[in-house]
């Protein structure tokens, strides 16, 4: 099983159902990774309270001008 990169706890998951664009969460510490590839497995974290403050920034900026 592979582990959280944040945490470094076992991501309970089988590793031969998951495919591209599966979403997995860490149990331990909450964390969200979309997967990206299968073989050899990669996970990119998905970070939606950055992507909210982006926009809340971009918004701001909107604004000023």
């Amino acid at each position: 099983m592979p582990n959280c990169p944040e945490c470094e706890n076992e991501l309970d998951v089988d590793v031969e159902e998951l495919e591209e664009g599966d979403v997995v969460a860490c149990d331990e510490c909450g964390s969200e990774y979309e997967v990206v590839g299968v073989d050899p497995l990669e996970l990119s974290r998905v970070d939606e309270e950055n992507e909210e403050e982006d926009e809340e920034y971009f918004d701001e900026d909107e604004e000023e001008e």
